[in-house]
């Protein structure tokens, strides 16, 4: 990420945060005021973004890889009628509570 877009980031989030709408305008203007120099075109095409996108969304979506595709990585993989990703979840379960630090030896209160 170049010194423009992380500069326009927080420009973005810093306006977000104070409850001012995001535009080119703004953003360059908190930019400059940072002093910190950006191609011309940042500001125009971060406010373009926040235009079509919310940036809450954005924020809680971080590394979730957006909405479908969230949906078609949480499918089963399998050809079975559905049967199958229960009983994987119960051995996840059952692999967790044999990994347990009581079993290391390792409590608050030894």
């Amino acid at each position: 990420m170049s010194v423009g877009e992380l500069g326009c980031t927080y420009a973005a989030l810093l306006l977000f945060d104070d409850g001012i709408p995001i535009t080119a305008e703004k953003i360059a203007t908190v930019v400059k005021a940072a002093n910190i120099s950006v191609e011309s075109y940042w500001p125009s095409l971060f406010a373009k973004l926040f235009e079509k996108r919310d940036i809450e969304d954005l924020i809680l979506t971080v590394g979730t890889g957006g909405g479908p595709a969230v949906a078609v990585a949480a499918a089963p993989v399998g050809g079975g009628g559905g049967g199958g990703a229960a009983p994987a979840a119960e051995e996840k379960k059952e692999e967790m509570k044999e990994d347990s630090d009581e079993d290391l030896g390792l409590s608050l209160f030894d």
